[in-house]
């Protein structure tokens, strides 16, 4: 199985939070740049937020900024993603994924969770 995995999504109205975990499990992700994608239903997985392995640099897309706030806590081996004033536009599957590099961009990631569904409906 995956050896980063995703917990905290749900379903929460527009406006509410949500904060995601992802965790290593028999990993350690203090030696990866950490990412958080998301994959809406017909649509191409994007980049939501990353932050680089020591947690001094964070990256955000345009669509999440001011909402979103990625931190890690290395001791926890374990990296979050808060989510304020969600829309319905943020509905989507969440992935985390680990990576040599801090990017938005899938294809720089080497390992990925499963993925936690967050859904923002009234």
């Amino acid at each position: 199985q995956s050896h980063l995995v995703e917990s905290g999504g749900g379903l929460v109205q527009p406006g509410g939070s949500l904060r995601l975990s992802c965790a290593g499990a028999g990993f350690t992700l203090d030696d990866y740049n950490i990412g958080w994608f998301r994959q809406a239903p017909g649509k191409e997985r994007e980049g939501v937020s990353c932050i680089t392995r020591d947690g001094e640099f964070t990256y955000y897309a345009d669509s999440v900024k001011g909402r979103f706030t990625i931190s890690r806590d290395n001791a926890k081996n374990t990296v979050y993603l808060q989510m304020n004033s969600l829309e319905p536009e943020d509905t989507a599957v969440y992935y985390c994924a680990a990576g040599p590099v801090a990017t938005l961009v899938v294809r720089h990631y080497d390992y990925w969770g499963q993925g936690t569904q967050v859904t923002v409906s009234s």
